[in-house]
């Protein structure tokens, strides 16, 4: 049995614990700041309302009592690509209108299309509604794109802002590319009829005009549109809106009703916070920030597990982009192109490549960042895919380095960190017979690579032989007074041997 053996020999267990679970808070608090502060920019500025009067209020506002009998607007304002949300803003609009016997909904719309799907059952509850709805396509620089074509046309009455465009309603299929030509007559033929049927009351030239749009992907400004006869009036804002639609007659069900808005107020209805939480989703700049920080969630995760929480945020990232590119109708192929930039850029992380996979994850991140949403209107800034994609390249390679060296690095835990340990000899011994030598605080069994040693030496540590190290002289170590005017360890040794042993006792 050995003489001397220590309680810490192959200790497995990690001896930096708090300093791992330091890094992991910090990696986390850095991945928080990362994700709030991308989609504080990515999220659209807020707008000011547009240039009106003192009208321009809500009852409360004008502190007008329970009997003022001015007519009101219910204003909705929505700015996005068309989907359920804006489905459900709309019928909640209807309801409050109904309810209040508000004289018309004014709809402000900005979009640059959405789902055919969930526009056939806008346009459903539009013409179903008992008031008035006005399509407003505004402000300057907004376009009615697309489904917002259907939308606007579906209005009791469309109106356009100056500066702003309508059209280019053709059909894509769910991956933003060209539809089979078989397949392509048949929703063009479609849709086409369903265009013209909204269109036929607004005249020949507005009809066909439509069917263009559908067909050839046409377009028109606000002034086109309206020498088209395609909207009703152009209005600079919501009080020469309201000027412009007094005295003008409209159509609900079988009745014609005569709209009366001279000096009406405005009664603002915003969307809800989860309404607007789920609209920003849909925004492809937030859809794509979000897939990339979700794989930077699991990037982190694996590279520094055990805590979960980059994990766990990285994988709500995932739900909440999935939801979006969902809503959007997201391209197959750039879906796919995500995945395989994730599994480039993890293998970067694990089998370092110098830069290879990381690149060729960069590439792979931009090409299926730009065709994810590859449809009319709906795109990501090439900005925002490069710096994104070189952001989580320039990660993934700096995870791989740092693994690298870590690998390289000399253990630190356990036995095999004695290696290169510097030790003092207890007796004097050769080569040939074993001896003992103190090493981090604790006696170990050696034996000499060569020669032989004698206390005060010093030995250096260049292998273990399981409770063995293996050591080899120092001699030209300096040797300070004292340690040399110290007696040999073994004749103590022996002396508390004689002592104490038991045998001589008895």
């Amino acid at each position: 049995m050995n003489r001397y053996r220590t309680a810490a020999l192959d200790a497995s267990a990690p001896a930096q614990t708090p300093m791992r679970l330091t890094r992991t808070l910090l990696v986390s608090t850095l991945f928080i700041s990362l994700v709030l502060g991308l989609l504080a920019l990515s999220a659209p500025p807020l707008r000011a309302q547009d240039n009106a009067t003192s009208s321009d209020t809500t009852n409360s506002d004008t502190g007008a009592s329970d009997t003022d009998t001015r007519p009101h607007l219910v204003i909705l304002t929505f700015e996005g690509p068309v989907t359920p949300i804006l489905e459900t803003y709309l019928s909640k609009g209807i309801q409050q209108a109904t309810a209040t016997q508000a004289a018309a909904v004014v709809l402000r719309l900005d979009t640059p299309g959405g789902s055919v799907e969930v526009t056939k059952s806008i346009v459903q509850h539009m013409l179903a509604s008992p008031v008035p709805i006005v399509v407003y396509v505004a402000p300057a620089g907004a376009r009615a794109g697309s489904a917002g074509t259907f939308i606007t046309l579906a209005g009791h009455v469309a109106a356009m802002a100056p500066g702003t465009s309508i059209g280019a309603a053709s059909p894509v299929d769910m991956s933003g590319g060209d539809i089979d030509e078989t397949l392509a007559a048949k929703i063009t033929n479609m849709l086409s009829a369903d265009i013209e049927n909204l269109a036929d009351r607004r005249g020949q030239e507005a009809t066909e005009w439509a069917i263009a749009a559908v067909q050839d992907a046409a377009a028109a400004t606000a002034q086109q549109a309206l020498d088209l006869g395609v909207v009703d009036l152009i209005a600079s804002d919501l009080d020469d809106l309201a000027r412009q639609l007094d005295e003008r007659r409209v159509t609900i069900g079988q009745n014609e009703i005569t709209l009366h808005t001279r000096q009406a107020t405005f009664d603002f209805l915003e969307m809800t916070p989860i309404q607007r939480g789920l609209n920003l989703l849909v925004d492809p700049n937030v859809a794509a920030i979000l897939l990339s920080l979700g794989i930077l969630g699991l990037i982190i995760e694996i590279r520094t597990p055990g805590f979960g929480f980059p994990g766990i945020l990285g994988a709500l990232c995932l739900l909440l982009a999935f939801y979006g590119v969902g809503q959007l109708d997201a391209n197959l192929t750039g879906l796919a192109l995500m995945a395989v930039a994730l599994a480039l850029f993890v293998a970067e992380a694990f089998t370092p490549s110098f830069g290879v996979l990381a690149v060729g994850g960069v590439i792979a991140f931009i090409l299926g960042g730009a065709l994810l949403f590859d449809a009319p209107g709906v795109t990501v800034p090439w900005t925002t895919l490069i710096l994104v994609g070189v952001g989580l390249g320039g990660l993934a390679i700096f995870g791989g380095v740092k693994a690298l060296q870590a690998q390289r690095n000399p253990v630190v835990t356990g036995g095999e960190a004695l290696i290169g340990q510097i030790g003092r000899v207890q007796a004097p011994f050769d080569h040939s017979t074993p001896g003992a030598v103190m090493v981090a605080g604790e006696w170990w069994n050696a034996r000499l690579t060569e020669g032989e040693v004698a206390p005060p030496t010093r030995v250096r540590v260049v292998g273990r032989d399981g409770f063995t190290l293996i050591v080899e002289p120092l001699t030209d170590w300096p040797i300070t007074p004292d340690e040399a005017d110290q007696p040999p360890a073994h004749t103590t040794q022996q002396q508390d041997t004689q002592e104490h042993d038991p045998s001589e006792a008895r």
